[in-house]
């Protein structure tokens, strides 16, 4: 039997499924409803700060904390929808723009999406920055607006590749004819200011806004709200969406994580072709994206942190005693079959701790005696996937 014939006919027979969902994007993170429950002040904050721009004054630059999941992003991009429409009904030009730090890592590929974004040809790679930075100023510089800019996740930035863009960006207004630049700056990072040279933080830093975690009941007003839009009626159990609120509130009050819930519980419901998502699909969501999370986290790491949390695994599969010493010992073999630089010890060590703070592991020192005192560590999550993709790493370094 041949493939062709075996899977004739798969998609019509998907497609035949009755959905569950009518608006699966208002589950999405980059979805912004009409209405934000339970951000009433930020909003007006923000507001205000912003207002200015609607009387051609220019507004301050605000700087946005709070935790993963807590409203920064959705706020900053409602407010600034709600700015540009009004904009236009008065007559005032503004514009914003929304720029991804996390993604556009680098002084260049944030100068770069801010040009391309109002209309300057800029390549992907290859001019100075300085160039690229001045083909901004120009296309915004050809008239006279306001121009409000949002550095989302800004800290990332900061720490892969410095604060220089950022100080430009604060001093740009300097340099321009027409136009005006006010930064809206958003980070997961209370202590994010502390990595910045004292100049930029003094103008970076003319207002803030703090974002609070939600509770669960607030997470279940959100959600409530979103799965009006997204599901067909009286398709969800009475206890899923209290279940994905308790579940995300556990999880720092992260709304990211209770839509995620709520929309692959949904997925998994469809997709076995259920006319009901249930506390179970819930469950077994939770699972997923918990795995998915943590091999996300593990694709990330540098190759040294792989070859340390390796050690482990094959330590872990021996019944070994996982300890700093013996991690240690594994990973210096390991390090010189694939001719890698082997790290001290301390180093070592630290690599352990950090993995411990991603909650990978956990570790705790224990005594020796006269021979001293050791990290004893024990796998938080479960190996066999995290081994999979590590060695498809090591095939490459190979």
């Amino acid at each position: 039997m041949n493939i062709r014939t075996t899977f004739s006919g798969i998609f019509e027979s998907i497609l035949q499924r009755e959905p569950l969902f009518k608006n699966k994007e208002a589950l999405r993170h980059s979805y912004t409803p009409n209405e934000l429950p339970h951000r009433d002040k930020e909003i007006r904050q923000l507001a205000n700060i912003l207002a200015p721009a609607l009387k051609g004054e220019t507004p301050s630059n605000v700087l946005i904390y709070g935790k993963s999941g807590t409203g920064k992003t959705i706020v900053s991009r409602f407010i600034c929808r709600e700015l540009i429409n009004t904009s236009k009904k008065i007559g005032v030009p503004v514009n914003a723009t929304y720029v991804n730090c996390e993604i556009t890592d680098t002084k260049y590929r944030v100068l770069a999406k801010l040009a391309k974004s109002f209309g300057a040809k800029v390549p992907f790679t290859g001019w100075p920055t300085d160039k690229v930075y001045n083909a901004f100023k120009e296309a915004i510089d050809n008239k006279k607006r306001t121009v409000v800019v949002i550095l989302d996740e800004i800290d990332r930035l900061v720490l892969k590749s410095g604060d220089n863009v950022i100080y430009n960006l604060t001093r740009i207004n300097s340099e321009l004819k027409n136009a005006r630049v006010s930064i809206v700056g958003i980070s997961n990072d209370l202590k994010f200011t502390s990595y910045l040279d004292s100049r930029v933080k003094s103008s970076l830093g003319d207002e803030e806004i703090v974002f609070s975690p939600y509770n669960a009941k607030q997470l279940e007003d959100i959600l409530r709200q979103r799965a009006e839009i997204a599901f067909k009626e009286s398709v969800l159990e009475e206890y899923v969406i209290p279940l994905c609120a308790a579940f995300a509130a556990r999880d720092h009050g992260d709304a990211r994580r209770a839509l995620d819930l709520l929309r692959v519980a949904g997925e998994l419901a469809e997709r076995e072709g259920s006319d009901r998502v249930t506390e179970e699909h819930v469950r077994r969501a939770n699972k997923k994206i918990e795995a998915d999370n943590i091999a996300q986290v593990v694709r990330t790491l540098p190759t040294q942190s792989k070859l340390v949390l390796y050690s482990m695994i094959l330590l872990e599969e021996r019944d070994k005693n996982i300890t700093t010493g013996e991690v240690y010992e594994l990973y210096k073999k390991l390090c010189k079959a694939f001719s890698i630089d082997i790290l001290t010890l301390r180093r070592v060590s630290d690599i352990i701790s950090e993995l411990d703070i991603l909650g990978i592991l956990s570790t705790r020192v224990v005594s020796k005696g006269r021979y001293g005192r050791t990290k004893e560590i024990k796998l938080e999550v479960p190996s066999r996937g995290i081994k999979i993709i590590i060695e498809d790493e090591l095939r490459l370094l190979r």
